[in-house]
């Protein structure tokens, strides 16, 4: 099946397809134009209705935006992620918070002793809390591209580092590491090749 016909297949139009997915890329390198808070609220409050499981919502976002902040950050990333990083005009720190059950009542109230369930199971909580910040992540990015921005996402960074310096109550573990802003000055790696339908979905 061509693209067209690819495209044609999908109620979502075309050039939304291509924003979304077919022409987006992983920027490594920004320009010089800012990423306004009022851009990633209209981010989040899209991707927010987005599904998750018994409706968690764990993800939880550190803004990283000032110098401060970024020198902060920059240490804990590996040597070829820090320049990209210091120079995109918005990184995103996602991280998925182990207290997501704490929310349950208001945000899930369909079924009673969800809450305990988790307060009571801390292996269940955590494969929970990092599949569905997990989720989230995904949605955040498309979010991102929706809004006419680039992103860089990246897991090359020590875990640990990020975590004691910017949530250091132990509650939200880190994720992924998200520049976000405009493409700069060749901001792409060669297209990398993707595995074919056949090679991926089976029918029983």
């Amino acid at each position: 099946m061509t693209a067209i016909d690819q495209a044609e297949q999908l109620v979502l139009g075309a050039d939304a397809q291509n924003l979304l997915f077919r022409e987006a890329r992983t920027a490594n390198s920004f320009s010089d134009e800012p990423v306004t808070d009022e851009q990633i609220q209209a981010v989040y409050d899209l991707v927010k209705w987005a599904p998750t499981s018994m409706n968690q919502q764990p993800l939880r976002i550190v803004l990283v935006r000032s110098d401060e902040g970024k020198q902060r950050l920059l240490p804990h990333l590996m040597e070829g992620n820090r320049v990209k990083t210091e120079k995109a005009p918005l990184v995103a720190i996602l991280a998925a918070d182990t207290d997501f059950h704490e929310n349950l009542p208001r945000v899930f109230p369909h079924a009673e002793g969800v809450r305990e369930m988790f307060a009571g199971n801390d292996d269940l909580r955590l494969t929970n809390a990092k599949l569905n910040a997990s989720l989230q992540t995904a949605y955040f990015i498309l979010g991102v591209r929706a809004a006419g921005l680039a992103a860089g996402p990246m897991t090359g960074f020590d875990k640990a580092g990020i975590d004691a310096e910017f949530f250091p109550g132990g509650k939200q573990q880190t994720l992924v590491v998200v520049n976000i802003g405009k493409p700069g000055e060749n901001p792409w790696f060669d297209r990398l090749p993707r595995l074919d339908y056949d090679e991926v979905v089976t029918t029983v």
